[in-house]
């Protein structure tokens, strides 16, 4: 007869590391100002009023944790504390049970994956729980100190005591948190509700004194008693986006619940960053007892209640608009974040107009959900990526075989950026030469308007010295030509004089008088006017004759013979129009002892524009096609639109001009460029 071989059990129970639950509980177990949150919001979820938090001033102090919730008792606690990963809403319900004497309030539990509970693990591996319920409950000791299960009871004790509560202690091993810090996050956090206090180390904060309290306001009520609002900034408590809104408290009680819902008005989306960042408390007096339903869940629908929620919404809509820099950067990143892959393909230029769509949305836009954002956000980085990319390609396409082989050199030998600020400036330049030749010959032609500003910004057609940002319009150039032409021009001739250059209106011209300035000679301390530059435009088509010789001759002159200005400058005058008239001296000195201080040089635009582009390299005549399709007009509109370093115009892109700012809280701040 067979015998049957013997049965061997090979299972084994699964082990667990010491520190395993620590590990799994994330922040709850590294960050004692997030455990401390979720332990006071165990305490809400137990009914508790009162929340008193002892925190000692030395590491391996006591830490305790003490609510005056409905308590448990000892079967309730194994049931609920001890099982991993509690439903506490499939077995309590999402509403918070009160004790007896709370039976008629109400309120919506924060907990629901039973993990909050185990906040103490953030100061030590072992602690303490006392929890008592109608005058019985137990004390047990609580560990990780076991392989079989992640944790443990290593004792328990019947515990009597009279009422109902629960308080937990430990001995603080690490994370010793600081008791203001966490009387300021917890109060942040539970403010809403003035019937739920919270104390650490026996001091609670008073909303009035809430250091993130961000303005108080007294709102008048037509009908009803005055009510005060206060808007809060909870950033720095914020842990859970159960109640935010508008919080209404009638005699020191909480109606309803907090919502931006305020009547039947939704004053913000609730899941905006904004939304989630600030808190509006609005206090109401006794007065407004009888306008509340008997169970306290809201308001009743009465006249002064609509007047009511009418003025809370308006504050609420100006306090918006008050802080909304923040809530639209805030939005802007969370939006640009969602696509951060793709929005850092794009060109320089292409993130900005994004970043300011995004941003010009938010704004025109307040109400709109996160989602929306995204999703407008997506399809403008995607019409952005067809534009720029279409383009470049088509570009790339028509280039013949020796474009191709210069801009491989280009890219070989430059970087692009510094490619483009070389050639804009050159640009720059090449338009102001192409705009005056093709300007100058037209005898409708405005001096003051047009040729005024395009000569302006290209002084260095006078002399290398000019050729620079760093020229002055002195106050005592000023000074001497008002003096100097005060019989001369009408009231009123000096256009902006209190910009640089000058210009003087004459009856057939303009008058423009800059300087440079430098150190004297003999005196290195004192700073004198080196150089003064006189230019005497005339109108397009014009002729320049003795006349208007001897009248420059004679502001030279006069500007010499002036005590108002400090040093002896060289003074060079030119009086510039379309052609010079026969037998008119084109050149005159001026001296003083045999020495030239002053000349007076007539001559036409079209040398000027000659001898500019001699300077430039005879640049002008290699790329003729570039100017031939373009009128003066359109050269000066291009030439006084050029970016200069006092901004950045991106008006022929986007709707208003983008501030360096702008992109670097939407590029930078948002960190979207930053993961590359």
């Amino acid at each position: 007869m067979a015998t049957r071989a013997k049965k061997t059990d090979q299972s084994f129970g699964s082990l667990f590391e010491d520190d395993y639950l620590i590990r799994t509980l994330g922040q709850i177990a590294q960050d004692p100002e997030v455990a401390l949150t979720e332990l006071v919001a165990n305490a809400w979820d137990a009914g508790a009023a009162l929340v008193d938090i002892a925190i000692p001033d030395a590491p391996h102090g006591e830490l305790t944790v003490q609510d005056d919730g409905h308590g448990m008792t000892a079967a309730q606690f194994k049931a609920r504390w001890m099982k991993l990963s509690y439903d506490r809403v499939k077995h309590q319900s999402p509403f918070v049970e009160f004790p007896p004497e709370r039976a008629n309030w109400t309120r919506r539990a924060y907990g629901h994956n039973g993990v909050g509970r185990h906040g103490m693990l953030c100061f030590a591996d072992i602690y303490e729980v006392q929890t008592w319920r109608e005058g019985k409950g137990a004390s047990v000791v609580v560990s990780t100190h076991s392989q079989a299960t992640p944790f443990m009871m290593d004792s328990m004790t019947p515990l009597k005591r009279p009422g109902h509560g629960t308080k937990l202690i430990v001995k603080v091993g690490r994370h010793l948190p600081d008791a203001d810090s966490i009387r300021d996050i917890l109060s942040a956090r539970f403010l809403h509700d003035p019937q739920f206090v919270v104390r650490v180390n026996g001091v609670s904060i008073p909303l009035s004194e809430h250091t993130g309290l961000v303005e108080k306001a007294t709102l008048e009520v037509a009908g009803g008693a005055p009510i005060e609002a206060f808007v809060v900034d909870t950033t720095r408590g914020l842990k859970s986006t159960l109640y935010q809104g508008v919080a209404f408290w009638v005699n020191s009680r909480l109606v309803g619940s907090p919502s931006w819902v305020v009547g039947n008005a939704a004053v913000l989306d609730g899941r905006s960053r904004f939304a989630k960042r600030y808190t509006i408390v609005v206090q109401c007096g006794p007065e407004w007892m009888g306008e509340i339903e008997p169970d306290w869940s809201r308001f009743k629908s009465t006249e002064v209640v609509r007047s009511m929620n009418s003025v809370v919404a308006d504050y609420a809509a100006k306090v918006f608009n008050k802080l909304s820099d923040d809530f639209v950067d805030d939005s802007s990143q969370d939006a640009l974040l969602r696509h951060r892959e793709t929005f850092k393909e794009l060109s320089l230029l292409g993130r900005i107009e994004v970043a300011h769509f995004t941003q010009e949305l938010v704004k025109r836009s307040p109400a709109i959900t996160a989602e929306t954002l995204a999703i407008a956000v997506e399809a403008v980085i995607n019409l952005e990526k067809s534009r720029s990319g279409v383009a470049l390609l088509q570009k790339l396409g028509r280039l013949g075989d020796s474009d191709v082989v210069g801009l491989d050199r280009l890219l070989g030998q430059w970087t692009v950026r510094d490619a483009l600020a070389v050639l804009d400036e050159i640009d720059s330049r090449l338009s102001i030469i192409e705009a005056i030749d093709k300007l100058s010959a037209d005898p409708a032609t405005d001096e003051l308007h047009t040729l005024h500003p395009l000569v302006t910004q290209a002084r260095w057609l006078f002399g290398p010295e000019f050729d620079s940002l760093e020229y002055t319009s002195n106050v005592t150039l000023r000074t001497v030509a008002r003096k100097l032409f005060k019989q001369s021009v009408e009231d009123g001739a000096f256009l902006k004089p209190d910009q640089r250059p000058d210009i003087v209106v004459l009856a057939d011209a303009t008058l423009s008088i800059v300087g440079t300035e430098g150190y004297d000679n003999f005196d290195t301390s004192l700073t004198r006017i080196q150089n003064v530059l006189i230019i005497e435009l005339k109108k397009g088509k014009s002729s320049i004759g003795r006349a208007e010789m001897t009248q420059a001759d004679g502001y030279v002159q006069d500007f010499l013979q002036s005590e108002a200005m400090d040093g002896t400058p060289m003074i060079r005058a030119f009086v510039v129009g379309h052609q010079i008239s026969s037998k008119t001296t084109r050149e005159k000195s001026i001296s003083e002892d045999s020495v030239v201080r002053g000349k007076v040089v007539a001559t036409t635009y079209g040398q000027l524009t000659r001898s500019a582009s001699q300077r430039l390299f005879k640049l002008r005549d290699k790329i003729p096609a570039r100017y031939e399709g373009v009128s003066g007009a359109d050269l000066m509109a291009r030439v006084m639109e050029t970016p200069s370093q006092a901004g950045f115009d991106l008006r022929e892109k986007v709707a208003e001009p983008l501030a360096v700012g702008v992109v670097e809280t939407a590029v930078e701040d948002a960190k979207v460029g930053a993961a590359a």
